[in-house]
């Protein structure tokens, strides 16, 4: 931990969500002395208190002790560079527009990385009236299941959750044409254009 580096972010944080030091101080459980005395680099947070800290400021742990926020290239919302994350504990799927900090069960999740589909591995995609009917022969067992399908647009994401033990067969409305995600539950994410 660089103390002065995290003296500022400390300082800057505080300032923005128009605490004093002895508000945060109090915030935090420590004496006014102590947040000046952070802030000016001459000293460092107890451990004990980061995470109360970290809580007050709206910033996460790795923040605090780097003393930097990283900044997300803005992606302007274009939902096909979606970000998806999946607990391998509990299955639990989280989206967003860029990469973020996210974890679930005590763990940090990553992103999935999207393999670009084989002709053995493509989903079939046929279009019936208004919607696309997505299917494929690929196990369904409780230890080997695709999970979800996604369909991505510029500005539109439809997800179908699956489940194990059930065929791969569902639709998904039509908005044009966009990227078609699923993630198998050993092998990852593939991707494929329709």
């Amino acid at each position: 931990m660089d103390q002065e580096k995290t003296g500022k972010l400390i300082r800057t944080l505080r300032t923005q969500r128009g605490l004093t030091q002895t508000a945060l101080a109090e915030a935090v459980g420590v004496g006014g002395k102590a947040v000046s005395k952070w802030e000016r680099g001459l000293g460092c947070p107890d451990v004990s208190l980061l995470p109360t800290l970290s809580r007050v400021l709206g910033v996460g742990l790795e923040a605090l002790l780097s003393g930097t926020l990283d900044a997300n290239d803005q992606e302007r919302g274009n939902m096909k560079k979606l970000k998806f994350y999946v607990c391998p504990n509990c299955g639990n799927l989280i989206t967003a527009a860029t990469e973020a900090g996210m974890s679930c069960c005590g763990r940090t999740l990553h992103p999935l990385e999207p393999h670009k589909a084989e002709a053995g591995d493509k989903l079939s995609v046929e279009k019936l009236d208004d919607s696309w009917f997505v299917s494929s022969p690929h196990p369904m067992t409780k230890e080997h299941f695709i999970s979800f399908v996604a369909l991505l647009t510029g500005d539109t994401l439809f997800l179908r959750r699956l489940y194990p033990e059930w065929d791969l067969q569902t639709r998904i409305p039509c908005f044009g044409h966009g990227t078609l995600l699923w993630n198998c539950t050993k092998h990852g994410l593939f991707q494929q254009i329709i």
